[in-house]
């Protein structure tokens, strides 16, 4: 969905389309950051229109998981472990994508970009106080699969698991990070062992 939604955006202002290698591997930081690593003279704001008027009507549908992401996440949730999201994506959206995934039951909150929250996504220095009122005393891990999940973790001072995807590798996960963490090959190979081993 996303890959289908930027270049639909491109193409909308008669920009040449990219490669789905190339827009995978910028997932994960906010749409205009996206937009601006293009290099084209059009506003990114203009470019993040178009993405979500396509996304909303069916880049949204496209959307899948990971293979083992809806049994790892029913493995947890029978644990009694809490759990959210955290995205860069307008939260509305991000709730929508959960519900349209079935997934929406196993996460106890999803924070996203609301009007009060804007362009900084997961290094915004609130959620951390967010996090802190709304869940005080838990001990917090991100595990995520890109460069800014790594600087959430950093953000909140929190360890990190990272799952290698296919979109960035090891190095670039560890390179950023400034405390615990853990690479994990698959969602599969997450243990409730290497969560208690990080807390």
């Amino acid at each position: 969905g996303i890959v289908a939604s930027f270049n639909y955006a491109l193409n909308k202002y008669d920009l040449p389309k990219l490669e789905k290698s190339e827009i995978e591997m910028m997932i994960g930081i906010p749409l205009n950051e996206m937009f601006l690593k293009i290099n084209s003279n059009q506003d990114p704001s203009d470019l993040s229109f178009a993405f979500r008027e396509y996304y909303g009507k069916k880049g949204i549908y496209q959307a899948s998981l990971l293979p083992g992401v809806k049994s790892k996440l029913e493995e947890l949730k029978n644990l009694s472990f809490t759990m959210g999201i955290i995205t860069s994506k307008k939260q509305e959206m991000a709730k929508r994508i959960t519900e349209i995934l079935q997934i929406q039951k196993y996460f106890d909150f999803v924070l996203g970009e609301t009007e009060d929250r804007k362009e900084l996504g997961k290094l915004d220095p609130k959620l951390k106080i967010i996090l802190e009122k709304n869940y005080p005393g838990y001990r917090i891990i991100i595990i995520g699969d890109h460069p800014k999940d790594v600087m959430l973790s950093n953000n909140l001072n929190c360890p990190f698991i990272g799952v290698l995807t296919g979109h960035n590798s090891a190095e670039q996960l560890y390179n950023i990070k400034t405390g615990k963490v853990v690479i994990i090959n698959s969602v599969n190979d997450l243990t409730v062992d290497i969560i208690y081993s990080l807390i």
